[in-house]
Protein backbone atom coordinates (compact mmCIF):
# COMPACT_ATOMS: atom_id res chain seq x y z
CA UNK A 1 0.00 0.00 0.00
CA UNK A 2 2.86 2.29 0.98
CA UNK A 3 4.37 1.59 -2.05
CA UNK A 4 1.64 2.51 -4.58
CA UNK A 5 0.92 5.27 -2.48
CA UNK A 6 4.21 6.76 -3.44
CA UNK A 7 4.25 5.69 -6.43
CA UNK A 8 0.64 7.59 -7.28
CA UNK A 9 2.75 10.65 -5.61
CA UNK A 10 5.28 10.58 -8.19
CA UNK A 11 2.94 10.50 -11.01
CA UNK A 12 0.52 13.49 -9.68
CA UNK A 13 3.58 15.70 -8.72
CA UNK A 14 5.23 17.85 -11.51
CA UNK A 15 8.45 18.54 -8.93
CA UNK A 16 8.55 18.66 -5.17
CA UNK A 17 11.15 20.43 -3.40
CA UNK A 18 12.52 18.93 0.08
CA UNK A 19 14.52 20.19 2.73
CA UNK A 20 16.20 17.89 5.45
CA UNK A 21 17.84 18.55 8.59
CA UNK A 22 21.18 17.70 8.13
CA UNK A 23 24.27 17.29 5.27
CA UNK A 24 21.82 17.08 2.91
CA UNK A 25 19.86 19.63 0.60
CA UNK A 26 17.93 18.84 -2.17
CA UNK A 27 17.14 21.46 -4.83
CA UNK A 28 18.50 24.51 -2.33
CA UNK A 29 20.58 27.16 -2.75
CA UNK A 30 22.96 27.39 0.18
CA UNK A 31 25.05 29.83 2.13
CA UNK A 32 27.96 28.88 3.92
CA UNK A 33 28.06 28.26 7.52
CA UNK A 34 28.31 30.92 10.23
CA UNK A 35 29.00 31.07 14.05
CA UNK A 36 25.72 30.82 16.19
CA UNK A 37 25.73 29.55 19.41
CA UNK A 38 23.16 26.24 18.50
CA UNK A 39 23.75 22.75 17.48
CA UNK A 40 23.73 22.82 13.84
CA UNK A 41 25.81 23.21 10.76
CA UNK A 42 24.63 27.04 10.69
CA UNK A 43 24.31 26.77 7.02
CA UNK A 44 21.22 28.57 5.59
CA UNK A 45 19.38 26.76 2.71
CA UNK A 46 16.38 27.57 0.46
CA UNK A 47 14.66 25.56 -1.73
CA UNK A 48 11.81 26.36 -4.14
CA UNK A 49 10.09 25.13 -7.24
CA UNK A 50 9.96 26.34 -10.42
CA UNK A 51 12.04 28.84 -12.67
CA UNK A 52 10.51 31.63 -10.21
CA UNK A 53 11.78 29.89 -7.15
CA UNK A 54 15.44 31.51 -8.91
CA UNK A 55 14.46 35.02 -8.24
CA UNK A 56 12.10 34.00 -4.60
CA UNK A 57 15.58 32.76 -3.60
CA UNK A 58 17.41 35.56 -4.23
CA UNK A 59 14.59 37.55 -2.12
CA UNK A 60 14.50 34.81 0.70
CA UNK A 61 18.21 35.38 1.21
CA UNK A 62 18.33 39.37 1.41
CA UNK A 63 15.71 39.13 3.94
CA UNK A 64 18.24 36.69 6.01
CA UNK A 65 20.83 39.29 5.56
CA UNK A 66 18.36 41.78 6.45
CA UNK A 67 18.45 40.11 9.73
CA UNK A 68 15.01 38.13 9.08
CA UNK A 69 14.72 34.03 10.10
CA UNK A 70 13.24 31.33 8.15
CA UNK A 71 9.34 32.75 7.80
CA UNK A 72 10.75 35.87 6.88
CA UNK A 73 12.88 34.34 3.81
CA UNK A 74 9.52 32.20 2.85
CA UNK A 75 7.29 35.82 3.16
CA UNK A 76 9.85 37.83 1.02
CA UNK A 77 10.18 35.01 -1.47
CA UNK A 78 6.55 34.68 -2.30
CA UNK A 79 5.48 37.88 -1.96
CA UNK A 80 8.17 38.63 -4.89
CA UNK A 81 6.43 35.71 -7.40
CA UNK A 82 2.94 36.99 -6.37
CA UNK A 83 3.64 40.80 -7.07
CA UNK A 84 4.74 39.55 -10.78
CA UNK A 85 2.21 40.60 -12.59
CA UNK A 86 3.38 38.95 -15.69
CA UNK A 87 3.20 35.68 -14.25
CA UNK A 88 -0.07 33.90 -14.79
CA UNK A 89 0.20 31.10 -12.04
CA UNK A 90 0.25 33.01 -8.93
CA UNK A 91 -1.07 36.24 -6.90
CA UNK A 92 -1.58 39.30 -9.14
CA UNK A 93 -2.00 38.42 -12.87
CA UNK A 94 -2.71 34.74 -12.02
CA UNK A 95 -5.06 32.92 -14.34
CA UNK A 96 -8.80 33.01 -13.06
CA UNK A 97 -11.16 30.41 -12.83
CA UNK A 98 -14.22 29.48 -15.45
CA UNK A 99 -16.12 32.50 -14.35
CA UNK A 100 -13.41 35.14 -14.84
CA UNK A 101 -12.40 35.57 -10.96
CA UNK A 102 -9.00 34.89 -9.78
CA UNK A 103 -9.01 33.46 -6.40
CA UNK A 104 -6.19 32.56 -4.64
CA UNK A 105 -4.78 29.94 -1.91
CA UNK A 106 -1.68 29.94 0.44
CA UNK A 107 -0.52 28.51 3.46
CA UNK A 108 3.13 28.96 5.54
CA UNK A 109 4.41 26.98 7.99
CA UNK A 110 7.38 26.97 10.89
CA UNK A 111 10.01 24.56 12.58
CA UNK A 112 7.65 24.38 15.45
CA UNK A 113 4.42 23.07 13.28
CA UNK A 114 2.55 26.42 13.82
CA UNK A 115 0.58 27.36 10.63
CA UNK A 116 -1.72 29.59 8.82
CA UNK A 117 -3.58 29.27 5.98
CA UNK A 118 -6.14 30.97 3.84
CA UNK A 119 -7.66 29.62 1.08
CA UNK A 120 -10.30 30.91 -1.75
CA UNK A 121 -9.56 34.82 -1.51
CA UNK A 122 -10.58 37.53 -4.27
CA UNK A 123 -9.03 40.88 -4.12
CA UNK A 124 -5.97 40.35 -2.04
CA UNK A 125 -2.17 40.78 -3.49
CA UNK A 126 0.04 39.04 -0.71
CA UNK A 127 -2.20 35.92 0.86
CA UNK A 128 1.27 34.15 1.69
CA UNK A 129 1.57 37.69 3.91
CA UNK A 130 -2.07 37.32 5.36
CA UNK A 131 -1.68 33.44 5.65
CA UNK A 132 1.44 34.44 8.15
CA UNK A 133 -1.00 36.27 9.59
CA UNK A 134 -3.45 34.20 10.44
CA UNK A 135 -0.64 31.84 12.13
CA UNK A 136 0.58 34.67 14.13
CA UNK A 137 -2.28 36.43 15.63
CA UNK A 138 -5.30 34.49 15.54
CA UNK A 139 -6.49 31.48 16.77
CA UNK A 140 -7.22 29.17 13.69
CA UNK A 141 -5.21 28.14 11.18
CA UNK A 142 -7.30 28.41 8.32
CA UNK A 143 -9.87 31.23 6.79
CA UNK A 144 -11.52 31.28 3.90
CA UNK A 145 -13.17 33.09 1.11
CA UNK A 146 -15.19 36.55 2.71
CA UNK A 147 -13.78 35.70 5.87
CA UNK A 148 -10.21 35.81 4.79
CA UNK A 149 -11.14 39.17 3.08
CA UNK A 150 -12.56 40.80 5.73
CA UNK A 151 -9.55 39.80 8.16
CA UNK A 152 -7.38 40.95 5.47
CA UNK A 153 -9.32 44.35 5.22
CA UNK A 154 -8.85 44.40 9.29
CA UNK A 155 -5.46 44.33 8.63
CA UNK A 156 -5.14 47.68 6.38
CA UNK A 157 -4.53 45.31 3.02
CA UNK A 158 -5.73 47.47 0.08
CA UNK A 159 -8.16 45.52 -2.36
CA UNK A 160 -6.27 44.86 -5.39
CA UNK A 161 -7.79 43.82 -9.02
CA UNK A 162 -5.50 40.70 -9.58
CA UNK A 163 -7.09 40.15 -12.99
CA UNK A 164 -4.83 41.71 -15.46
CA UNK A 165 -5.24 42.21 -19.45
CA UNK A 166 -3.16 39.47 -20.33
CA UNK A 167 -4.92 36.91 -18.12
CA UNK A 168 -8.08 38.66 -18.96
CA UNK A 169 -7.38 37.94 -22.83
CA UNK A 170 -6.37 34.28 -21.80
CA UNK A 171 -9.43 33.64 -20.43
CA UNK A 172 -11.49 35.16 -23.25
CA UNK A 173 -9.19 32.42 -25.80
CA UNK A 174 -10.40 29.83 -23.40
CA UNK A 175 -13.78 30.65 -23.54
CA UNK A 176 -13.80 29.86 -27.22
CA UNK A 177 -13.59 26.02 -26.38
CA UNK A 178 -14.07 26.07 -22.38
CA UNK A 179 -12.16 22.81 -22.16
CA UNK A 180 -10.64 21.72 -19.12
CA UNK A 181 -7.54 20.38 -18.86
CA UNK A 182 -4.93 20.55 -15.92
CA UNK A 183 -1.81 20.36 -17.35
CA UNK A 184 1.97 19.57 -15.21
CA UNK A 185 4.92 20.86 -16.53
CA UNK A 186 7.47 23.74 -16.98
CA UNK A 187 5.32 26.28 -19.14
CA UNK A 188 1.80 25.35 -17.34
CA UNK A 189 2.55 25.39 -13.14
CA UNK A 190 -0.07 26.38 -10.72
CA UNK A 191 2.19 26.82 -7.46
CA UNK A 192 5.32 28.19 -6.31
CA UNK A 193 6.10 26.19 -2.96
CA UNK A 194 9.42 27.15 -0.92
CA UNK A 195 11.28 25.97 2.28
CA UNK A 196 13.92 27.39 3.95
CA UNK A 197 16.37 27.43 6.85
CA UNK A 198 17.83 29.91 8.69
CA UNK A 199 21.52 30.27 10.27
CA UNK A 200 19.93 29.19 13.33
CA UNK A 201 18.55 25.88 12.02
CA UNK A 202 15.17 27.26 12.14
CA UNK A 203 13.14 25.78 9.06
CA UNK A 204 10.05 27.08 7.37
CA UNK A 205 7.86 26.72 3.93
CA UNK A 206 5.01 28.08 2.52
CA UNK A 207 2.99 27.98 -0.79
CA UNK A 208 0.90 30.36 -3.00
CA UNK A 209 -0.97 30.03 -5.71
CA UNK A 210 -3.95 31.25 -8.04
CA UNK A 211 -4.89 27.24 -8.33
CA UNK A 212 -5.87 25.62 -11.42
CA UNK A 213 -6.42 28.05 -14.72
CA UNK A 214 -10.42 27.75 -15.37
CA UNK A 215 -11.53 25.56 -12.80
CA UNK A 216 -14.59 25.79 -11.24
CA UNK A 217 -15.33 28.88 -9.07
CA UNK A 218 -14.94 27.55 -5.19
CA UNK A 219 -12.32 24.79 -6.26
CA UNK A 220 -9.47 24.89 -3.91
CA UNK A 221 -6.39 23.04 -4.58
CA UNK A 222 -3.61 21.44 -2.12
CA UNK A 223 -1.56 24.71 -1.51
CA UNK A 224 -3.23 25.87 1.43
CA UNK A 225 -3.55 22.27 3.04
CA UNK A 226 -1.07 21.69 5.59
CA UNK A 227 0.55 18.23 5.34
CA UNK A 228 -1.03 17.64 1.37
CA UNK A 229 0.51 21.14 -0.39
CA UNK A 230 3.29 21.42 2.62
CA UNK A 231 4.58 20.42 5.89
CA UNK A 232 7.63 20.65 7.65
CA UNK A 233 9.17 19.38 10.70
CA UNK A 234 11.53 21.36 12.54
CA UNK A 235 13.03 18.19 13.90
CA UNK A 236 13.25 16.38 10.63
CA UNK A 237 13.22 18.45 7.62
CA UNK A 238 10.60 19.83 5.44
CA UNK A 239 8.39 19.05 1.88
CA UNK A 240 6.17 21.08 -0.75
CA UNK A 241 4.42 19.61 -3.98
CA UNK A 242 3.23 21.21 -6.81
CA UNK A 243 1.00 19.17 -9.51
CA UNK A 244 -2.24 18.06 -9.83
CA UNK A 245 -3.75 19.36 -6.11
CA UNK A 246 -6.58 16.61 -6.29
CA UNK A 247 -4.05 13.96 -6.54
CA UNK A 248 -1.85 15.23 -4.14
CA UNK A 249 -4.79 15.98 -1.46
CA UNK A 250 -5.95 12.27 -1.50
CA UNK A 251 -1.84 11.42 -0.91
CA UNK A 252 -1.54 13.75 1.67
CA UNK A 253 2.21 14.10 -0.10
CA UNK A 254 4.18 16.51 2.06
CA UNK A 255 3.58 14.48 5.35
CA UNK A 256 4.26 11.47 4.13
CA UNK A 257 7.65 12.59 2.51
CA UNK A 258 8.58 14.01 5.68
CA UNK A 259 7.38 11.22 7.74
CA UNK A 260 9.67 8.90 5.40
CA UNK A 261 12.42 10.95 6.45
CA UNK A 262 11.68 10.96 10.14
CA UNK A 263 12.23 7.10 9.58
CA UNK A 264 15.73 7.48 7.81
CA UNK A 265 15.07 7.86 4.96
CA UNK A 266 17.03 10.61 2.81
CA UNK A 267 15.02 13.75 0.53
CA UNK A 268 15.01 11.45 -2.93
CA UNK A 269 14.67 8.53 -1.36
CA UNK A 270 11.53 10.14 0.60
CA UNK A 271 9.68 11.06 -2.75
Amino acid sequence: MASSRRKFIKEATAIAGTLGIGSWWSKAWSRPPVSAPFEGSGRAAMASTWNHGMLANDEGFSALDAGGNALDMIEAGARLVEADAEGLSVGIGGLPDRDGNVTLDACIMDHTQNAGSVCFVQNVAHPITLARKVMEETPHVMLAGAGAEQYARELGMKPTNLLTVKARKAWEKWQTTSNYEPVINIENHDTIGLLALDHEGRLAGGCTTSGVAYKMHGRVGDSPIIGAGLYVDGAVGGATATGLGEAVMRTVGSFLVVELMGQGASPPEAW
